[in-house]
């Protein structure tokens, strides 16, 4: 199984096109005295999308672009896949300011769209002063998000994407519809099902991390954001 998912990654990251530039590292101005985030950006850009993988956030980056922390991610692993779909795209460390990656990548090209999942989007609701044209958060913590945001009023376009048999006990999928509810029309919700589920159940092999689902998820996100233009 655990061939099979790195098999689909590398896959996703070789499809990205030529005329993608090679991903290079960047300094984020703000907040907890600036960080790095790794940049993927094809020739044309039609919009942006800011990943905030989950864990512990720590992805290690380093000036020349090597990184050390959460190469497994979801997020992380097929940050390169987007440039096929002319979405640049900010995979970004745990010391990046929200705010200061959203104007970062509006000078790129609009829509600038953020991505959390997982522990990730306890970080969106931080996001929201800069404005985003929209949020996706995959596998994510609904009810803490949910809360933390306090009305809906403050929240833009969002998807959410789920797994149906998604184990861990901080995002069950019970949480997506009392979440899709407090939203109201802003909020629109994809269902994935099957793949693989190895491991910790709120770990990246598990359903949670939608082990063998890289492809639909990569696909929803970009449509999601290019709707948004």
């Amino acid at each position: 199984m655990r061939i099979a998912t790195l098999a689909i990654s590398f896959l996703l990251c070789t499809s990205v096109g030529s005329a993608a530039r090679a991903e290079e590292a960047v300094e984020i101005g703000g907040g907890w005295g600036g960080g790095r985030g790794l940049l993927n950006k094809p020739a044309k850009p039609k919009g942006s999308i800011i990943l905030i993988p989950g864990g512990n956030g720590q992805l290690g980056v380093q000036p020349d672009g090597s990184f050390s922390g959460l190469r497994g991610n979801q997020l992380v692993r097929t940050r390169q896949a987007y440039a096929s779909s002319g979405l640049a795209s900010l995979t970004i460390d745990y010391g990046v300011s929200l705010p200061a990656a959203i104007a970062y990548m509006r000078k790129i090209a609009s829509p600038v769209v953020v991505v959390a999942t997982s522990r990730g989007s306890l970080r969106v609701p931080g996001s929201l002063s800069g404005s985003p044209d929209g949020i996706v958060l995959t596998a994510s913590f609904l009810d803490q998000v949910q809360s933390s945001i306090g009305s809906s009023s403050a929240l833009p376009p969002t998807l959410v994407v789920h797994h149906r048999q998604d184990g861990c006990r901080f995002t069950l999928p019970t949480l997506v519809e009392p979440f899709k509810s407090w939203g109201g029309a802003k909020v629109r919700v994809v269902w994935m099902d099957g793949g693989s589920n190895d491991g910790d159940p709120c770990e990246a092999r598990a359903y949670h991390g939608f082990n063998g689902q890289d492809g639909r998820v990569v696909s929803a996100v970009s449509a999601f954001a290019k709707s948004l233009k």
